[in-house]
């Protein structure tokens, strides 16, 4: 008998035409292999892009049913995860797998996550070496701090974008967060080791962006930082005491 899980593949996208045609490539062959069914599907989500991205996305879509390109107002990357959380939980996922639409991450390591899907409720990657910079990798280190600290919990990487989970584990914390909450899944993956969830960390490569501008420049990067402070203290004074 065939595995008839359903993945849903969120993929936000900002001004990618430069990226969105590999990106697609790259991923439907992971939605047709593990189809569930015919129930799989790769969402890739535009965050209002003043580029040709929805245009290229939606012509992808004429001959790729499993592929369903969404577009909304422009919110930021962590509003367009939790959009497209939102509608993998609403048509029925199984799992939700998260990736960007940068070129950075290789489609070819789902499989060893996917191998894994009921062992664990949660498994994410651990970018060890990182090809976006000794910049990227100082902030993630001082994110992980700032958990460390803040929450009591201890990870190396808290936000890489790469990571399969239970699609009812994402419905038992997402209504946790703030509806457009900027930086998601650096809190999913605090929730999951802080409440003790089966979670299973995973190394993977990180390849420079492929294409395109990086639309987060350093004054935005401290910007997000100083809300970042503020919202883990805020959160943190409203977590529950699953323990």
């Amino acid at each position: 008998m065939g595995d008839y899980s359903a993945v849903y593949i969120v993929i936000p996208a900002y001004n990618e035409e430069d990226n969105i045609e590999q990106c697609v490539n790259d991923w439907y062959p992971v939605v047709e292999k593990h189809g569930g069914g015919g129930n799989s599907r790769l969402v890739i989500i535009n965050d209002g892009s003043n580029d040709n991205t929805y245009d290229i996305m939606q012509k992808l879509a004429e001959a790729r049913p499993l592929f369903i390109p969404l577009t909304k107002d422009n919110g930021g990357h962590g509003s367009t995860v939790l959009f497209g959380y939102r509608y993998a939980i609403r048509h029925g996922a199984d799992f939700i797998f998260q990736t960007d639409s940068d070129g950075q991450t290789n489609p070819a390591e789902f499989e060893a996550f996917w191998e894994k899907r009921n062992e664990f409720d949660a498994i994410l990657g651990n970018r060890i070496v990182r090809g976006d910079g000794k910049s990227r990798k100082f902030i993630e280190n001082t994110v992980c701090l700032l958990l460390k600290i803040i929450f009591d919990v201890r990870v190396e990487d808290a936000n890489a974008p790469f990571r399969l989970m239970k699609t009812a584990l994402v419905s038992k914390y997402i209504d946790l967060l703030p509806r457009n909450f900027n930086i998601p899944n650096i809190m999913f993956t605090t929730y999951f080791v802080r409440f003790h969830e089966k979670v299973e960390f995973i190394p993977i490569s990180f390849k420079p962006r492929q294409g395109g501008t990086n639309s987060i420049n350093a004054r935005k990067i401290i910007k997000i930082g100083m809300r970042a402070v503020k919202d883990f203290y805020k959160l943190k004074k409203e977590m529950p005491e699953y323990d």
